[in-house]
């Protein structure tokens, strides 16, 4: 007889069957409602479940943005773990399994504590301190069902989901700005002056006092490096020592200096989370187990983004920034340093694709221009289809299938042959399915002595999906 466990979860069926259950569930919920109904369902599910005085429990570092948020999150979360708390962190996407949303004290949730819904076991471990990412947007993202944060954050703010959040920055910032609390102070790395302007009027109207903080001097951290690569994370690496300074001065009884004497150096646990944060598919280095093929994964997907990716790549390739930190090894063994290879032995290749939301000139622009400005030519361009949809909790695998519509691919493809012209356009290529390009890449690598460096980016779907194909 069917049994059920302490949270009434039927347990006559297979871990793992309950599991994809669970996630068949969670992906209905997602897809059939709109972000403003997705927040009103979660408020109304908080309160079916009696679970509001419980999360106002919750001492909260709530943190929007468009691009950046999701590393100012890592850094915080890092930062106060080494302070010995026991943190809870949201973030989003996921790029291989939605666990990686939930990490308690840094470890990603089990696939039990998962089906046996979140919530309980999140409110049963009562965690010292919670990093919310803001999903999209700010006002109505379910987030924003937390009512008194302790501090808020907001990374840079740019173009993104401009059909949900409006054509402007000063549209896009006022649905930010939605989570503002009534004298909750607030953080924010310098912005555009349209933006900055309504993040300053919301902040006045709730009396938030809202501060502007730099990237981090790199002399603050004791000759160590950041744990997330590229210059750009210095700036979510402020934000992040803000948040948690200001987090730990109100919610604890250490004895920290205040920020403004921190002019040397930062305290040790600053210093060893800001070194050790780690995150998915950011500024990452992956070689193939081919040993010649080497996968550079950044999820940008905003102009100011892509200028940013193109930026680390550069750096990256070229050897200048080649750290034990940025690169994983997939083979038992091996050296996990990556070798530096000069130009001559290297071919590069961007794997491309993006949202057809975005304007694909706009992000193919600004990554070859920076790309051209530090050297950093591309051999091949490859143009495929995501293997997994966004928002969906389920990764449905699509090998190759001569029925995927591929207009989107062949239209990004032409905007590339626009911005390099006929001779150069010719070195690009359409696939019908990643694994089909993974295939064609691992096959050139064979019995040839040179390294090809692929470059992937312009989706965080595409990137997951890649890091699931080279860790198979």
């Amino acid at each position: 007889m069917a049994g059920q466990n302490d949270y009434g979860v039927s347990t006559h069926k297979t871990g793992g069957d309950l599991y994809q259950e669970a996630l068949v569930a969670l992906s209905s919920l997602v897809m059939k409602r709109d972000k403003g109904e997705q927040f009103e369902f979660a408020s109304h599910y908080i309160k079916i479940l009696d679970l509001e005085e419980d999360i106002s429990k919750l001492k909260v570092i709530h943190v929007a943005g468009t691009k950046g948020k999701g590393s100012t999150c890592t850094f915080t979360e890092s930062i106060l773990r080494n302070y010995g708390f026991l943190t809870g962190l949201l973030t989003s996407p996921h790029l291989i399994d939605v666990r990686e949303r939930i990490r308690l004290d840094g470890v990603e949730v089990s696939e039990e504590k998962f089906t046996a819904y979140f919530w309980w076991c999140y409110n049963r471990l009562k965690v010292d301190v919670v990093i919310l990412e803001v999903g999209l947007g700010g006002r109505i993202d379910f987030t924003n069902v937390v009512k008194k944060p302790v501090v808020c954050g907001f990374s840079s703010l740019g173009y993104d989901h401009i059909e949900i959040l409006g054509d402007t920055l000063g549209k896009i910032a006022g649905e930010k700005a939605g989570i503002f609390k009534l004298g909750v102070p607030a953080f924010t790395v310098p912005q555009p002056d349209e933006a900055m302007s309504v993040l300053e009027d919301k902040a006045s109207a709730l009396d938030v006092n809202l501060k502007v903080v730099q990237p981090l001097n790199k002399r603050l951290l004791s000759g160590k490096k950041l744990g997330l690569d590229g210059e750009h994370q210095y700036l979510n690496a402020g934000l992040a020592v803000s948040l948690a300074h200001t987090w730990l001065q109100k919610s604890c009884n250490l004895e920290i200096p205040n920020l403004n004497q921190m002019t040397t150096v930062l305290p040790e646990p600053f210093i060893r989370g800001l070194a050790t944060a780690s995150m998915q598919g950011r500024a990452q280095v992956i070689p193939d187990q081919t040993g010649n093929l080497v996968f550079y994964l950044d999820g940008a997907h905003t102009p100011e983004s892509m200028e940013a990716c193109a930026k680390w790549f550069s750096l990256a390739v070229v050897g200048d920034e080649q750290t034990d930190s940025t690169s994983e090894s997939l083979v038992k063994g091996s050296e996990s340093k990556l070798e530096k290879w000069s130009g001559e032995t290297c071919q590069r290749i961007l794997l491309f694709n993006c949202m057809s939301v975005l304007d694909p000139l706009l992000l193919l622009a600004h990554l070859r221009s920076t790309c051209a400005k530090n050297g950093v030519d591309f051999e091949k361009v490859l143009f495929v289809p995501n293997m997994s949809m966004p928002h969906n909790a389920l990764v449905e695998n699509k090998d190759d299938d001569s029925s995927v519509d591929l207009s989107w691919q062949y239209t990004v493809q032409k905007v590339w042959e626009s911005l390099v012209g006929e001779e150069d356009g010719g070195k690009s290529e359409v696939f019908s399915s990643l694994p089909l390009a993974i295939k064609w890449l691992r096959d050139i690598v064979v019995d040839s002595p040179t390294r090809f460096q692929v470059l992937v980016t312009g989706s965080l779907q595409l990137v997951g999906d890649v890091l699931r194909l080279v860790r198979e």
